[in-house]
């Protein structure tokens, strides 16, 4: 294998920049701190309820059971060959890549560096992290039809976003569904369509070095996604189920924050969760800072009794939701940086080795 070959799987550093880092705080904190501006008047903590507070501890308890559920599909995907341990270092560094990244670029190449840092090879790394996402993108076709029989009853997109906000949720919903039928065709029904995309895309100039690599790859692919397929239904059900479980526990955390604070009608707020939740998939932002802080203003700040919370529910969720996230998954992405470069310096160390063996056995003959 060539020297730039090599180079495709060795620095975890190229998924995501320090650019991109500072960014995606910057405009998640000037965000937050303009809502709370907005929003803020003197003495609105006075009207704190002591006993609606430990719902911010239920917040922190859901938040931490997302990234269980989200851990426990991964392992299971990977026939529970992948350990607890390290199947939450995946994840993180999944969640910390998505976080601080634009939305098409995302964490999934992390998660599949991660994966093949945890001994998978890449092509079966890659086909676990598909059918991740693909399980995703299910769910996604599943929560449209919910949001669009239930906008005849009740007002999930709030009618200040105007006729461009409406316009862009109906083009969201058909872009998901959309993606949905592909991803499902091509991993499930037909895999072999993937690898001709793939190969297809590295005969570019600029991507036709790795060519051969990626061949192998996707041959390994293609392999393990025939060996997914056989599966019986109850595998993709239970798959489905952690899946489900994951985002169930994500859209329930806004609510939560609201209700942790105000009380405040229940079922339409979890409604609006799971429509800005879907809406935050087209932030162009890295990990859609500045847009998502303003999309909870918007979809759960109309349900808030008191204007003055709103910048307050903003910022619980965002620390809950992001921050916290942030700080395990750069732990668990150094982790496995750290684990790179030690490799590369084992692996740059060995010709010297090599070569000091050589010299000595030759002295030696003399």
């Amino acid at each position: 294998m060539s020297n730039s070959q090599e180079n495709i799987q060795n620095d975890p550093r190229r998924f995501f920049s320090k650019k991109y880092l500072f960014i995606s705080i910057g405009l998640s904190v000037a965000t937050m701190a303009f809502v709370i501006w907005l929003t803020y008047t003197p003495g609105v903590l006075e009207h704190l309820k002591p006993k609606r507070l430990p719902g911010i501890f239920i917040a922190i308890a859901v938040s931490f059971l997302r990234l269980w559920f989200a851990a426990a599909k991964i392992r299971y995907l990977s026939e529970k060959k992948l350990g607890w341990l390290a199947s939450f270092r995946v994840m993180l560094s999944w969640d910390f890549t998505s976080s601080v990244t634009p939305s098409t670029i995302g964490g999934a190449p992390m998660a599949t560096y991660a994966l093949t840092k945890e001994k998978f090879a890449l092509g079966q790394s890659t086909a676990i992290i598909l059918y991740s996402v693909l399980l995703d993108q299910l769910w996604f076709a599943l929560a449209v039809p919910i949001l669009v029989v239930c906008g005849f009853f009740f007002e999930v997109v709030p009618n200040n976003i105007g006729m461009v906000g409406h316009a862009s949720m109906i083009l969201l919903y058909v872009g998901l569904l959309s993606y949905a039928g592909l991803m499902a065709y091509g991993v499930l029904k037909n895999p072999d369509a993937i690898k001709k995309v793939v190969n297809y895309l590295f005969k570019l100039p600029f991507l036709r070095r790795w060519k051969d690599k990626v061949d192998e790859e996707t041959d390994n692919l293609v392999e393990y996604s025939h060996e997914l397929r056989k599966k019986p239904k109850s595998f993709l059900f239970k798959a489905f189920f952690l899946s489900t479980m994951s985002w169930l526990c994500r859209i329930a955390l806004p609510t939560i924050v609201v209700l942790s604070l105000l009380p405040a009608d229940v079922i339409l707020s979890v409604l609006r969760s799971l429509a800005m939740n879907l809406a935050f998939l087209i932030m162009p932002t890295p990990g859609g800072s500045g847009g998502v802080e303003g999309l909870f203003a918007i979809f759960q700040g109309p349900l808030m009794e008191r204007k003055a919370f709103i910048g307050l529910a903003v910022f619980a969720w965002r620390v809950i939701s992001y921050y916290i996230s942030v700080g395990l998954g750069m732990m668990a992405t150094t982790w496995y940086i750290n684990q790179s470069m030690v490799e590369n310096l084992k692996e740059s160390d060995d010709p010297q080795e090599k070569s000091v063996e050589s010299d000595l056995s030759s002295s030696q003959s003399l």
